[in-house]
């Protein structure tokens, strides 16, 4: 089956983890999603991840990105929000000048720039704009 917005998949399997108190969730990979799972680990709201490739012996049809989600030592997410903002139906795009702070810079914003994936402070500090991905609290 075919997977119409696959960062809107990964990002909702990611907030339904943590709100199901998993310690682990398996995405499918694409380019984007690896990207998006790099800055999480970067920023702090997962521990580690992995890529795993297809193996029809283990029954891994598509290759997938395996995470570890962080938890605080009272057993709460670190990521207490994750929220797609530019869809496919509805593309938002910003410049640099108004690049938008996720709680009044307590979070984060993952932008699509001509330089790659980037955090809202490293496109504002290059100074280039893009597509607004999703937004981290």
């Amino acid at each position: 089956m075919s997977i119409t917005d696959p960062i809107a998949d990964a990002i909702t399997k990611i907030r339904n983890a943590y709100l199901a108190n998993h310690r682990t969730v398996s995405l499918n990979h694409s380019n984007v999603t690896e990207a998006i799972v790099k800055i999480l680990t970067e920023e702090n709201y997962i521990n580690s991840y992995e890529l795993i490739d297809r193996d029809t012996g283990k029954k891994i049809y598509r290759k997938q990105v395996f995470l570890n989600l962080r938890y605080t030592n009272e057993g709460k997410p670190v990521l207490r929000g994750i929220e797609r903002v530019s869809r496919p139906g509805l593309r938002i795009y910003v410049n640099s000048g108004n690049i938008p702070s996720v709680y009044n810079n307590t979070g984060c914003a993952i932008l699509s720039t001509n330089l790659g994936v980037l955090v809202d402070r490293d496109a504002r500090e290059k100074k280039v704009g893009g597509e607004y991905i999703c937004k981290i609290w």
